[in-house]
């Protein structure tokens, strides 16, 4: 909760240095800079690329606030970001060993912040977004509690699926999308993967995985599906 309200005081006041810099006079006859705030909500996909586990995506949701750059004499756009969300995806277990499986839905919270370029593909209206993202996630929940002593798929029915959820809590990642629109309404879509390892701090406990001899690997890859409007 601290780290979310340290990102939000940052996004507050970047909007507050840009609105400032952005009503400066500026020399007769120059383009003004424009600035503008966004507000985005919308659905999301998620999942873990990992050879460790069987897992299945899922969805949830995501809002985000945004402060935005609008450069008339440039290529391109600058905001930034911050979006917070509830991701929802699935790893398959069972409920004995050898037993009949199913995917456990476990549920994973996340707050990023972003500075993102918007190269503009056609004008203002259609632009293609891309820059680097730092964020705070919170550990994985099981959504079923009397679930947690199912069996993990490929651990030789050691591995339960309580032991899994202390995941790694910081990310860097990098977010590419589209974003098409007029006037004060955009659809967005964004696809964000993460270059850490999410599963690292697992390695790290004593867990019990029988003859997986593999290290915990596994990096975030999400879709954000959304709706934004500006002012």
């Amino acid at each position: 909760m601290q780290f979310i309200r340290l990102i939000l005081l940052v996004v507050i006041s970047t909007t507050f240095v840009t609105n400032t810099n952005a009503q400066r006079r500026r020399p007769h006859g120059t383009i003004p800079i424009v600035n503008g705030i966004g507000i985005s909500g919308g659905l999301t996909q998620f999942d873990f690329q990992t050879d460790n586990f069987e897992t299945k995506a899922g969805n949830g949701w995501a809002i985000a606030g945004s402060a935005t750059v609008d450069l008339p004499h440039k290529w391109y756009n600058m905001s930034y970001m911050i979006q917070i969300a509830e991701n929802n995806f699935g790893i398959a277990a069972s409920p004995i060993p050898l037993g009949p499986e199913e995917f456990l839905d476990y549920k994973i919270f996340t707050a990023q912040i972003s500075l993102l370029m918007h190269v503009k593909l056609i004008g203002p209206y259609l632009t293609l977004d891309l820059g680097p993202m730092l964020q705070y996630n919170s550990e994985l929940e099981l959504k079923d509690s009397n679930k947690e002593n199912y069996f993990v798929k490929n651990y030789d029915d050691l591995l339960l699926a309580k032991d899994i959820t202390d995941i790694s809590r910081f990310n860097i990642d990098g977010t590419v999308g589209i974003s098409a629109g007029i006037s004060h309404f955009r659809i967005k879509a964004a696809y964000i993967y993460g270059f850490l390892n999410s599963f690292n701090k697992l390695n790290d406990q004593d867990l019990t995985i029988g003859t997986n001899n593999q290290k915990f690997k596994g990096n975030q890859s999400m879709f954000v599906f959304s709706l934004m409007i500006s002012i």
